[in-house]
């Protein structure tokens, strides 16, 4: 069965009704005459039709042609267009930035059309006009929600805000590393989010008895009427992190008013809480402790075998052999004990996270605001080597400039140097180790050296002014070995003979560089088939929970492949994987997974203009197999929905077995929902539906830009399918099923 079957099956008794109808209405008219002829009459009526027959055929066939025209005709301005009209006026009725319907070609209908055109442009021009006043109205409101967002946006720790059933209403950009750092989903395509996303669970990271026992803490505060009903508790993840957790109600507001405390529970509508993964520093202190502990016990026996020999050497009678041996004692016993203090003194410091609160800073213009600081020397001049544009720092860089501008004006102040180089790189990790990675940043002077004593003065030194560099310590007690332990790093000065020069060392953490947005593809022509033969209603027990559920109350996950060809069956292979999600009924653009996989085969020179994915840009990227799994956790406890999604879905449930990832949660489809919503539509490829309902369509055969699309159409064709009496799952996915594209092969 073809595209255009179903409506070629409306159409076709308007074409051939009319010549069926004349050709019954000839053939009762002659079988008349005949009956009403006596014999002569009717022989003659024979032989007068029968050498005309063919002439009386061909009249017919012309006839019912010309009949079968206009009744198409007829059907089309009668009944099809207004039909096309209606869809289009309720999509106007339902969207207000949907486009307007165009003139269909009758009088009739043109002229409801053009009532229809003008109670839309009055209608926007109210609506307009509404959203006006109420942008003015809700002015210091949107200020106030702003600030919000700043302030959490700037927070240094993670906070994430629940409904008293768990389920996340709001969280900042720290929560969103947090999680990613708590998650046992495979890191793709921001797949630690699988933990952390608007309407998902806290209960997947903390406990739900712990989080109920937390919460009644909080509702017994609030009973007694303490201040700060805040409760803190800490726990263990599924993944084995330690977390320190700050629980504080969200009160419910009635009338402007909280709600009194001694309601209880009910007076909650949701709680804060605020994490802190304490793993690194609990595992340190441990460490610490332990190092104490070995101290302590080594140092009682150093002190014992001390105490013992200082009494003997006491003896006035003791003679000079055994006094020099409880000497040696006391030697031999003082050297353990320096040992023991360096060991431990070693283990124990160096951690660049706990000393002093240090911030993420491209090295590029750590090195800038260096050189600025040291040209603002007298008759000092700093050159900058080119390091590289994606080394970025962790740093206290008020601190560290200091340090850099103290030094630069002792070198000037001492020793008459004049010219400095600033010089910053990856330092080279020993093999073996398990260290942060590191950077060098390098202050290089030519000519000049000096002592190590001279070096280690500089180094224990306050960094206070000289008469040379004003302002360049600001008289702060700290000295470089203070800056140099914030960072946990190293400091030392060392010379290049060959080049004649000298340069001090600081050995500094690096960071990760921020994750830029991807420029959004341009748009390319269509090229999937439009059906395939799957089916997307069996049932599940997720589908029969959710069945009574409303559309609006759901949170779906939207998704697209993009594949090296058409026939999944025939080894054609996935490229891409985009989504993003949709909860309480708005599109959460932030909340996204975009994956390149390799697809382990050739990539067809015919589909890279389509989809615009190179072999080049798969070298390196993660396989199905290991895509698959962080998909899954991304997806989990939501509705899936695509466009055409029985193509998307053919290619997962032939992974199944060989990724253990299955796929069971309810499936909508947007092609389905847009012939249930548009009947009379000839087109529901995801191009010609946006344009009806009015969605710019960006990034076209990019995985993520076409989910964001059919995600966009979608929340459109709700209201209109709510229209039409559709407001539960179920119904949607019956109403999809027995539409005539439900079965199509192609």
């Amino acid at each position: 069965m073809t595209r255009l079957g179903a409506a070629a099956a409306a159409r076709w008794p308007w074409a051939l009704v009319p010549g069926a109808v004349l050709g019954a209405g000839l053939l009762l008219v002659l079988g008349f005459l005949g009956a009403s002829a006596d014999g002569a009459d009717r022989a003659a009526l024979v032989g007068f039709l029968e050498p005309r027959l063919a002439v009386v055929v061909l009249a017919w066939a012309g006839a019912s042609l010309a009949l079968g025209v206009l009744g198409l005709r007829l059907h089309e301005a009668l009944i099809a267009a207004p039909r096309r009209l209606a869809e289009r006026a309720r999509v106007v009725v339902a969207a207000f930035d949907a486009p307007l319907p165009e003139p269909v070609g009758h009088v009739a209908a043109d002229g409801l059309l053009e009532v229809v055109q003008a109670l839309a442009a009055e209608r926007r021009s109210l609506r307009e006009d509404m959203q006006r006043q109420v942008r003015e109205a809700s002015r210091d409101i949107e200020q106030e929600r702003n600030r919000l967002a700043a302030l959490m946006s700037e927070l240094t720790q993670a906070v994430v805000v629940c409904n008293l059933d768990g389920r996340i209403l709001l969280y900042n950009s720290r929560a969103r590393q947090q999680f990613r750092a708590l998650s046992d989903a495979p890191d793709l395509a921001g797949g630690g989010h699988a933990l952390l996303g608007l309407g998902r669970s806290i209960h997947a990271v903390l406990d739900r008895a712990l989080v109920d026992h937390a919460l009644q803490g909080v509702v017994e505060r609030l009973q007694r009427g303490a201040a700060d009903p805040a409760v803190q508790f800490v726990t263990t993840t599924p993944g084995g992190q330690l977390l320190s957790v700050q629980m504080a109600p969200v009160r419910s507001v009635l009338d402007g008013k909280e709600t009194p405390a001694a309601s209880a529970l009910p007076a909650l509508n949701g709680f804060v809480l605020m994490l802190q993964n304490i793993t690194r520093s609990f595992e340190e202190d441990s460490e610490r402790d332990r190092q104490l502990e070995r101290l302590s016990e080594g140092s009682r026996a150093s002190l014992g075998a001390l105490q013992a020999a200082v009494e003997m050497l006491e003896l006035p009678d003791l003679d000079a052999r055994s006094r020099e041996g409880f000497q040696a004692v006391i030697r031999e016993e003082v050297a353990r004990m320096a040992d023991r203090l360096r060991e431990v003194s070693r283990q124990t410091t160096g951690n660049p996270g706990t000393r002093w609160p240090l911030s993420d800073m491209r090295g590029r213009d750590l090195a800038a605001a260096a050189a600025r600081r040291l040209q603002s020397l007298d008759g000092l001049q700093v050159r900058v080597d080119e390091a590289p544009a994606d080394l970025w720092l962790r740093v206290d860089s008020f601190s560290l400039l200091q340090a850099l501008g103290f030094l630069g004006g002792r070198l000037h102040d001492e020793f008459g140097i004049r010219r400095l180089s600033l010089r910053l790189s990856r330092a080279e990790r020993p093999e073996g180790t398990g260290g942060a990675a590191r950077a060098h940043l390098d202050l290089v002077w030519a000519g000049q050296a000096m002592s190590t004593e001279t070096v280690m003065s500089w180094e224990l030194d306050p960094m206070v002014s000289t008469a040379a560099s004003p302002g360049a310590g600001t008289g702060t007690a700290l000295s470089v070995r203070d800056v140099v332990d914030r960072h946990g790093g190293a400091f030392w000065f060392e010379r290049e003979r060959t080049r004649h020069e000298a340069f001090f060392r600081f050995l500094l953490p690096l960071a990760g560089e921020p994750e830029g947005a991807a420029a959004a593809e341009p748009a390319r022509p269509a090229s999937r088939p439009e059906y395939y033969d799957f089916d997307l209603f069996a049932a599940s027990p997720q589908a029969h929970d959710l069945a009574d559920t409303p559309l609006a109350d759901l949170a779906y996950t939207v998704f697209d492949t993009e594949t090296t060809g058409l026939n999944p069956s025939q080894g054609d292979e996935i490229l891409q994987i985009g989504a993003t999600r949709i909860v309480g009924g708005k599109l959460r653009r932030q909340e996204s997974f975009e994956q390149l996989v390799d697809p382990q085969r050739d990539i067809p020179p015919a589909g890279i203009p389509i989809h615009g994915i190179t072999p080049s840009m798969v070298v390196g990227q993660p396989t199905l197999a290991q895509v698959l799994p962080a998909f899954h956790a991304f997806a989990r406890d939501t509705v899936l929905v695509a466009h055409n999604a029985a193509f998307d879905m053919r290619f997962l449930q032939l992974k199944e077995a060989g990724t253990g990832v299955r796929f069971d949660q309810p499936v909508l489809d947007t092609l389905l929902l847009s012939a249930v919503a548009h009947p009379e539509q000839p087109s529901h490829a995801l191009e010609a539906i946006a344009e009806r309902l009015g969605v710019a369509i960006h990034g076209r055969h990019t995985a993520l830009g076409d989910a964001m699309v059919t995600a966009e159409v979608f929340l459109k064709l709700l209201p209109l399918l709510a229209g039409r009496g559709i407001v539960t799952l179920g119904q949607a996915r019956e109403a999809a099923q027995r539409t005539q594209y439900a079965r199509l092969q192609y």
